[in-house]
């Protein structure tokens, strides 16, 4: 399992560098929406956010395909773990073993009440001043992703902000792009192997309803991972 381009199909061509063995413990649809939401997950809590044990970590954007994945790891690696969804998914959160789920749709969590040592924004877009009130005095902030922004800044406006004021401030405020190599893969490989992280996987679909999977995960109507599958089993 790995990463390859024009995946949407019977075959693909891979480069081996971009490979691993899959564990015995993942079906093949697991392992198919393992490998980006995976890493991406792992850089952002590992390579740029630094997370330790015991530290607390919030989770913005918990139950999307990176946050299945964030939450999990974050566990995995000794943190008390917070994440936010809409009040639909929270059992979803909850199910992947989080500490304290939160719906966005009724709590004020960047209020400053609670302070986490770690942010990982996946997708949002709160203003990084409000981000700010829920860091402790040297906390980190990760944003992951982009929406929304100016037409000058485009969906990167929020990273930009961030990074030019980290400098001024205490807090650590920073984006990423994630990264796709086989030493990546192979770290995320021993979390599933391990049973530590299991893919979520929300929705399957047919090769031919690839546009309506799109449209899902454009409107934020997805759980998890979606996978498109390549029998008769349809949608579920």
């Amino acid at each position: 399992f790995g990463i390859a381009t024009g995946a949407y199909a019977e075959f693909a061509a891979a480069k081996q560098s971009k490979l691993e063995q899959k564990p015995g413990n993942l079906s093949h649809e697991a392992a198919a929406v393992a490998t980006i939401s995976g890493i991406t997950a792992l850089q952002a809590l590992v390579d740029v956010g630094g997370v330790e044990p015991e530290q607390s970590v919030l989770v913005i954007g918990a139950s999307g395909g990176v946050g299945t994945y964030t939450v999990q790891l974050a566990k995995a690696l000794g943190a008390s773990v917070s994440g936010v969804s809409s009040s639909a998914k929270t059992d979803l959160v909850r199910s992947l073993g989080a500490d304290h789920v939160i719906d966005y749709g009724t709590d004020d969590y960047l209020d400053g009440s609670t302070r986490y040592d770690l942010i990982v924004d996946i997708g949002g877009r709160n203003p990084v001043r409000h981000l700010r009130k829920a860091l402790t005095k040297h906390g980190s902030l990760v944003i992951v992703g982009g929406e929304g922004g100016g037409s000058l800044t485009g969906g990167i406006g929020r990273q930009l902000w961030a990074k030019l004021l980290s400098c001024f401030v205490s807090q650590r405020l920073t984006f990423f792009v994630s990264g796709e190599s086989q030493v990546h893969i192979e770290r995320l490989t021993h979390f599933l192997a391990s049973g530590d992280v299991v893919p979520m996987i929300g929705h399957r679909f047919r090769l031919d309803e690839v546009g309506q999977a799109l449209r899902d995960m454009e409107a934020g109507r997805t759980r998890g991972k979606s996978v498109i599958v390549l029998d008769e089993r349809g949608r579920s």
